[in-house]
């Protein structure tokens, strides 16, 4: 039975061990950190909630129908965003799918601990307080870990595969012996996570328990900053405030001047924030980074190691689809394997090929998404746009070409590839504009026709 190393138990590293495992494979898997099912993981584990759409649960279901199921059995479903003015008292709602497609929220943490009782259902070794020192790259790889219990390890594999997130030590280690293009750009962008508290006095299950509309993802865009709200199943709201770095610093560590800031651009999200609740995140929580990643190739000269999720490529998460993404590069490993007779070191070489251009095409969305979200979700013209999208993709152009919003294929068509979705948005944004170009045409002959048998009247009339 061939051997498997994965180094990071992350989301994206659980689904490869148990992909991996149910191939056949040897899986054994080492993470830097403390086992997340600890009751003080949550400390170490800072990043926005999750937002799992049609690519993550088509990857998923591939590994095994019956783990999605039980995942989404605990997600909310967010049918759209729900949009907040600066006054704090109007909302408008924008629907994402065209037949009622929604993206689910889901806390990270409570994820990963599905994922590692899963892997530990199939018997799958994971060691955790394991950090990678050393790759010796060959026939068989082997890693050399240092343990928090003083014993350091050197284990060979047949195969290892990085999946230990945007700062990947396996990446740093894999590209000392090998030609590996690496390109990492930091985001001038911070991040502050907030919370919004369950409704004090409601039941766990009861609908009351969300203090906001739980089925959409609340955006208060703010142009230069944004303020965003994902629910979570036990009524709790998760909030991110992004903003540039310059922003943040103007405050220094004065809590009133960040309160009064905020109270002035949020003032809806202050009042069920609360004061004391904004002055502790401000203070004690981290101001995260953003970065982006993208790596060629994603496999090691001998098809022996292989780079996936983040320490691949990175990405901003203003689309929603860093997690999705990684298990989908897990979903398009798997599917190299079945066509290469599960020949791991064949799909290894053939992997980079067939996943770059799409890698490339979803990290620039992504970047590009940012604006859309903080500046665009207001702007009439960019409304308008949408709501023509929304029309066009309900109506369709007739069985040579069906017209597909691109939030749709990114979204809800995990069947169409990231790259292809951005070619087809690009013709779809022609169509648009010839369409748009012909209406004013014809408005303007319109205009021309009236304007002249206005004059041929009035001319008629002076010369009787």
């Amino acid at each position: 039975m061939p051997s498997v190393g994965i180094v990071g138990a992350g989301l994206v590293g659980c689904l490869a061990g148990l992909a991996l495992n149910a191939k056949g494979f040897d899986v054994t898997i080492f993470e830097l950190r403390p086992d997340p099912r600890k009751e003080d993981s949550r400390a170490s584990l800072r990043s926005i909630n999750l937002a799992v759409s049609d690519r993550g649960i088509r990857a998923m279901r591939y590994v095994d129908k019956e783990i999605a199921d039980r995942v989404l059995k605990h997600v909310i479903h967010m049918k759209g965003r729900m949009i907040h003015d600066i006054s704090g008292k109007k909302q408008e709602s924008h629907v994402y799918g065209l037949f009622g497609e929604s993206i689910n929220s889901i806390d990270r943490l409570f994820l990963n601990k599905v994922l590692l009782q899963e892997l530990n259902k199939v018997r799958v070794k994971v060691f955790f307080d394991h950090k990678l020192v050393a790759l010796v790259n060959g026939e068989q790889p082997e890693l050399q870990l240092a343990a928090k219990d003083g014993f350091d390890k050197k284990v060979k594999f047949d195969y290892v595969i990085g999946a230990d997130g945007a700062h990947s030590q396996f990446r740093y280690q894999m590209q000392k012996g090998m030609r590996m293009d690496i390109s990492q750009q930091y985001i001038d962008m911070q991040y502050l996570e907030l919370s919004i508290p369950k409704v004090a006095g409601a039941a766990s299950n009861h609908p009351s328990r969300f203090a906001i509309d739980p089925n959409h993802l609340h955006i208060w865009p703010r142009k230069d900053f944004m303020l965003i709200a994902l629910p979570n199943e036990d009524g709790l709201f998760t909030l991110t405030f992004f903003s540039p770095w310059s922003v943040m610093e103007l405050f220094k560590h004065n809590a009133d001047l960040f309160l009064a800031f905020f109270k002035k651009q949020f003032p809806d999200a202050f009042e069920l924030i609360g004061a004391e609740r904004l002055s502790y995140a401000f203070l004690h929580q981290p101001r995260c980074l953003l970065m982006q990643v993208s790596v060629n190739p994603y496999s090691g000269p001998n098809h022996r190691t292989l780079l996936i999720g983040d320490a691949a490529h990175s990405m901003v998460p203003f689309y929603g689809q860093g997690m999705n993404c990684g298990f989908e590069d897990v979903h398009v490993l798997m599917k190299l394997l079945d066509k290469n007779q599960k020949n791991l070191s064949k799909s290894i070489s053939q992997y980079t090929a067939a996943r770059k251009e799409d890698l490339d095409a979803i990290c620039k969305l992504a970047l590009d998404n940012y604006y859309e979200m903080s500046t665009k979700v207001v702007d009439p013209l960019y409304l308008l746009r949408k709501k023509i999208d929304y029309v066009l993709g309900k109506l369709g152009l007739g069985s040579l070409f069906t017209w597909i919003p691109m939030y749709t294929m990114i979204s809800f068509r995990g069947d169409i590839r990231y790259s292809d979705a951005v070619r087809r948005e690009k013709l779809q944004a022609k169509i648009l504009r010839w369409l748009q170009n012909g209406t004013v045409a014809v408005l303007a002959l319109v205009v021309a026709y009236y304007v002249r048998k206005f004059k041929k009247r009035n001319i008629g009339r002076l010369q009787l």
